[in-house]
């Protein structure tokens, strides 16, 4: 069975037709299934003392459980083409390549229109900062940062390790990145019990971040002022591997990302990405969703290329 040319087959079931929202209130997402596992480890676990510890133990059941049981599937699949179509099929939904575009696409639209409060409602949808505080430059950047960031763990990075190490792979990175959107946070809840899974994300990332500015710059006909926006600013980014795709992007699009920001438990005051390059408008972020598509073409056809030589 060719991990490659599963992964390729999950990639272009999910360009189509993303996840379907019927199938959704149907049985849900398995993103959402191995939320609820971390929900209820994280209700038990995390209370009284050594809650770093616990956190440890939460995030080894959270990856393992779901490993485990995409081991044993894979060990059931038929050999050949057959179960390399339903590995593929059984890998789709971890892949938002669809979903990511949509996202996006619902805050560019209005913005385009001059709806700054339609244009605001959809980018809370994918951002943490509060929508209400920002101007029209405000939610271009949001929107162009959640693509460039999004872009890496959302689809780079699963796809990354799916092609590593198949179903099994994919699935263990989904875990593990949900438990940083979950628990991984520097809040007093979580601060001790979401370490490990902090820490495991950033090592699983780095290597698909710096795949991701890589192919941003690659396609953006602007390659070494990317890059160079890269090797100055990354390093400088609140994230080990944000940073890389966000100083891509920003280095392709000339344009300014990150800054102080405002979110419910108040100001982050952040260092500019690209400092010296104007604010994103509504058109830098029609430019952002191009540079993804012709990123994400890039690398389904590098996928196509792994899957052709047997990988």
């Amino acid at each position: 069975m060719s991990a490659a040319a599963a992964i390729l087959i999950a990639m272009a079931i999910d360009a189509v037709m993303g996840w379907p929202d019927a199938l959704y209130r149907r049985i849900g997402h398995p993103v959402t299934w191995i939320g609820a596992l971390i929900g209820a480890l994280e209700r038990h676990l995390n209370q009284g003392g050594a809650r770093r510890m616990k956190g440890v133990v939460a995030a080894l059941i959270a990856v393992v459980v779901p490993v485990a049981l995409s081991l044993a599937v894979v060990a059931l699949l038929p050999g050949g083409w057959v179960g390399t179509v339903i590995a593929g099929i059984l890998a789709w939904p971890l892949v938002a390549l669809r979903s990511m575009h949509q996202h996006v696409v619902a805050v560019a639209d209005p913005l385009a229109r001059g709806d700054l409060p339609a244009a605001r409602h959809a980018v809370s949808m994918i951002v943490g900062r509060d929508p209400n505080r920002l101007d029209e430059a405000g939610v271009a950047r949001a929107a162009v940062e959640s693509l460039a960031e999004n872009s890496s763990d959302g689809i780079v990075a699963p796809i990354f390790w799916g092609v590593v190490a198949g179903l099994p792979g994919i699935v263990a990175y989904k875990a593990i990145n949900t438990l940083d959107s979950m628990i991984g946070h520097r809040t007093e809840r979580y601060e001790h019990f979401g370490w490990a899974s902090a820490r495991i994300d950033d090592l699983v990332n780095l290597i698909p971040a710096r795949l991701t500015g890589g192919l941003f710059a690659l396609v953006s006909g602007q390659a070494r002022r990317a890059l160079r926006v890269v090797l100055a600013d990354a390093r400088h980014h609140r994230s080990p591997n944000a940073g890389w795709p966000e100083a891509a992007m920003a280095g392709a699009l000339w344009i300014r990302l990150s800054g102080p920001r405002v979110y419910e438990r108040g100001v982050s005051n952040e260092p500019w990405v690209n400092a010296a390059a104007p604010d994103p408008t509504p058109a830098d972020l029609v430019r952002a969703l191009r540079l993804y598509r012709h990123a994400m073409a890039v690398l389904a056809g590098m996928v196509a290329i792994l899957a052709v030589t047997g990988w």
